[in-house]
């Protein structure tokens, strides 16, 4: 199967989870965090899922709760169970923690740093593998990196309402990411100094 990369805005998205083990609730634990309504279905219950909004059903009316969600995600230890609830997904979102491969949604392994959202996939070979890339990238990526996506950021909401060119613009980004000064302003936790700095590049571009 092709997998592809994508991001899905879950604001709202309802999501059904056959399985409260370990790999259920931290489905629902992520999907919460993103604002979904999230109903699992098992024997265990999570209190602390509660306060953020889960809902536990019983296996009563299966069919209803896969019509009602956007996502179903299946992480049981029952085979037949799960047999069953895909049988009945139809063409919805699925996600199969027991068999990725039978599913058509992958939950790969995802975190933050600030900002940046980075997700792992090893197409199903390696778990444990995902989770040693993970330590490897977050120990590379550095504070500064972080700034200067946050100045990229500003500089780019700038340029929107001043420079109407496309490829003008991508060449101004591309330049205060090389620039030394501005790179200065960085290691030394200048912020403000960076951005007053690259406001009056914009307005020699502009003029």
């Amino acid at each position: 199967m092709g997998w592809s990369s994508l991001f899905l805005e879950m604001n709202n998205k309802k999501v059904l989870i056959i399985g409260t083990g370990e790999v259920g609730e931290r489905r629902a634990t992520r999907f919460l965090k993103e604002g979904a309504k999230v109903i699992l279905v098992g024997s265990n219950t999570s209190n602390e899922l509660k306060e953020k909004g889960a809902i536990y059903k019983t296996s009563e009316n299966l069919a209803s709760l896969v019509d009602w969600a956007d996502i179903v995600v299946i992480a049981s230890g029952d085979e037949k169970l799960n047999s069953y609830v895909s049988s009945i997904s139809g063409e919805k979102l699925l996600n199969r923690a027991d068999f990725p491969e039978k599913g058509n949604l992958i939950v790969p392994t995802s975190f933050y740093i600030d900002d940046i959202q980075i997700s792992i996939f090893t197409n199903g070979k390696s778990p444990l593998m995902a989770r040693n890339l993970r330590k490897k990238i977050q120990s590379s990526i550095t504070n500064e990196d972080i700034v200067n996506i946050k100045l990229q950021d500003y500089a780019r909401n700038i340029l929107k309402e001043n420079i109407p060119s496309q490829k003008d613009r991508k060449k101004f980004l591309y330049d205060i990411l090389k620039d030394e000064k501005i790179q200065d302003f960085i290691k030394n936790n200048q912020l403000k100094e960076a951005e007053e700095y690259i406001d009056s590049l914009i307005k020699k571009v502009k003029s």
